[in-house]
């Protein structure tokens, strides 16, 4: 029986959508009796299957390299300072000896950032490798998401997130440290959604890769339909409002997830018939202390990290708001869908893999607000077309996003790269 090695930096309570789709893998693959063990940097949750630091020293210093590990970036003062992150992977190599230890057949990655794993460390693994993308991060010179920047398909430089004019800057060492480190490497990648992986086939560090598209699973026994009115009278929300959801870690405060778009749409909308019939949801982000006008009351729920309250935020909404700018496979609108909520966005990046427009929700011209604010309207103006689109979002999650067949997708992988 294979055995398998997931690494991910962060478990499910510490991390976002990666964090979440890496350890439901991991699970699933305990379910079907296969042997996985999971490696993290960060474990919140008691689990004896993840392994973290092997001592309390280890603890100390593992939990000090998230912050160790940004300090070059003071050299750039005048960079973006906002949450699309850019992550450097330069301290010393701390995990190769417990992956030797723990030996397993084949290593998984996910995202190992944060200082967990340097660019260096992985061709000393001596294990097939399976590397699952969760975001650019792998083929750029630093940067989670390029915003637009395309710098990547050659050797990045003159990188506008650190703001710098040089061609010789940090995103080019770190672009050049993974071009020495991995041009001999072995590796099969997966990524979630097709435009990412057209984004790492594009990179002149994976254009020769062998990559694979393998949807985040979830588990659709949890993320289910609940009545709309039960969910509501569960969560304590009004049930004579339209209400539209937001969600995001930090969602309000990071630009990629488009809330300034969102909050343009909605000030559109505010200004018509609907003034009255819509409130917001919105959580992943608290209530900010300077007021934001949304155009309508808001409902600021925090971070929500019960997945049963998740699921019935979820089916509470009369549809889910995603205005990503660049996203890879976005959980939320996949759980949304599974709910039987449909999901309006912008057809941009993976979102089109999730949202069929006018199928299980509507993609809106990018970037347009007015189109958002469509979108939204034609979702929720109509009852029986709202139903048919809801039954749409459950069949699609039904198809595509259970757990079990994103386990066996991988585990499939997993046996052709260790049996060849």
């Amino acid at each position: 029986m294979i055995k398998p090695l997931l690494v991910n930096t962060y478990d499910p309570k510490g991390g976002a959508g990666a964090a979440r789709a890496a350890y439901w893998l991991h699970q699933e693959l305990l379910r079907l009796e296969i042997d996985s063990q999971m490696l993290i940097q960060d474990k919140r949750i008691a689990d004896s299957t993840l392994v973290s630091f092997p001592n309390q020293v280890a603890a100390t210093i593992w939990k000090a390299r998230p912050l160790l590990n940004d300090l070059p970036l003071n050299l750039y003062r005048n960079r973006q300072r906002n949450p699309t992150f850019f992550r450097l992977q330069w301290l010393p190599n701390t995990v190769t000896s417990q992956i030797a230890r723990l030996n397993p057949d084949i290593i998984n990655l996910h995202w190992i950032c944060d200082g967990f794993i340097p660019i260096e460390a992985l061709a000393k693994f001596n294990k097939p490798i399976v590397w699952t993308f969760h975001d650019m991060w792998a083929f750029t010179g630093g940067c989670c998401y390029s915003l637009g920047c395309n710098r990547y398909t050659k050797s990045c430089g003159n990188c506008p997130q650190l703001n710098s004019k040089q061609s010789w800057d940090l995103s080019r060492w770190v672009w050049q440290r993974k071009i020495k480190a991995w041009q001999n490497l072995k590796l099969t990648i997966v990524t979630p959604s097709n435009w990412l992986a057209e984004c790492a086939k594009s990179s002149s560090l994976f254009e020769n890769s062998d990559i694979r598209v393998i949807p985040n699973g979830l588990d659709i026994n949890t993320y289910k339909p609940t009545e709309r009115q039960i969910a509501r009278k569960l969560l304590n929300l009004p049930q004579n409002k339209q209400l539209l959801l937001f969600g995001a870690i930090n969602g309000t405060s990071n630009p990629r997830k488009g809330f300034e778009l969102l909050q343009s749409a909605l000030q559109k909308l505010s200004q018509s018939e609907w003034k009255d019939k819509i409130e917001l949801i919105v959580f992943g982000s608290s209530q900010p202390q300077e007021a934001v006008d949304l155009g309508f009351k808001v409902h600021y729920l925090g971070k929500v990290d019960d997945q049963n309250k998740l699921a019935l935020l979820y089916s509470s909404a009369d549809v889910m708001i995603v205005p990503s700018i660049e996203d890879n496979l976005p959980l939320t609108a996949c759980e949304s869908l599974s709910c039987g909520t449909p999901v309006v966005s912008f057809d941009s990046t993976g979102l089109k893999d999730i949202v069929e427009h006018q199928k299980n929700g509507y993609r809106a011209q990018c970037f347009s607000c007015d189109d958002l604010a469509n979108g939204i309207i034609w979702v929720i103006e109509d009852k029986e077309r709202h139903q048919k689109l809801g039954a749409s979002a459950r069949e699609k999650a039904e198809q595509e996003y259970p757990s079990e067949l994103q386990a066996y997708r991988y585990l499939s992988l997993f046996e052709e790269m260790v049996t060849h």
